[in-house]
């Protein structure tokens, strides 16, 4: 599916992404998805996307978005939008989908085969504009899940479909890595919590 003299771009759906292999039941291992794709073909640029709660003090995505920035990916993120509905519930829009249409569209001609993460039938339009300029397109998502994570017509307009489920052995992270990762977390917070001693009931 992906020849070796092929230029190719990936465009990371980050929320979709997420969702999927959370569904899946696995974390992605961005170094290792990077290596799996420079390894089968020419990666020409690999772009991710994810919006961001403005005026927040921690995020909890801000760590992965700057290790991505420093490694080999380009980060593309928007301030999410606050609004309330028409019952006065407060609700947070969060759409990527503009931003990587356009840059699939600019970068269409620098490349010959497009890897879409993300399963949003909404870039069904996207997927048919690119592949009318000669460019091949593959769709990474999953139909392991109730319901399936990708849309079908999405699905049927892609030149090939890789279900996640597949790739998980060779872009999934170690859950021992993980295990280690968040044990050490534990004792970080545990080092600087107060001591009991430190609190005087009143």
């Amino acid at each position: 599916m992906f020849d070796p003299r092929e230029k190719i771009a990936l465009f990371i759906d980050g929320a979709n992404l997420y969702a999927t292999s959370k569904a899946l039941g696995f974390d992605i291992d961005y170094k290792r998805l990077l290596q799996e794709f420079k390894s089968t073909s020419y990666l020409l640029r690999a772009f991710y996307y994810t919006a961001l709660i403005e005026d927040q003090e921690y995020s909890s995505i801000r760590p992965l978005i700057d290790w991505l920035d420093y490694n080999g990916y380009k980060v593309v993120t928007k301030a999410t939008k606050e609004f309330f509905d028409s019952t006065g519930r407060r609700k947070i829009k969060a759409n990527m989908d503009i931003e990587l249409a356009v840059d699939a569209m600019e970068m269409a001609e620098h490349i010959d085969h497009m890897v879409l993460f993300s399963g949003d039938g909404d870039f069904r339009r996207l997927v048919e504009a690119v592949q009318r300029k000669g460019k091949k397109v593959s769709v990474i998502s999953t139909l392991q899940t109730q319901p399936p994570m990708i849309a079908d017509d999405l699905r049927r307009q892609a030149d090939h479909f890789v279900d996640l489920a597949t790739l998980q052995s060779r872009i999934g992270r170690d859950p021992a890595e993980r295990l280690a990762r968040m044990a050490e977390r534990d004792a970080q917070r545990r080092q600087h919590a107060p001591d009991d001693e430190d609190f005087e009931e009143s």
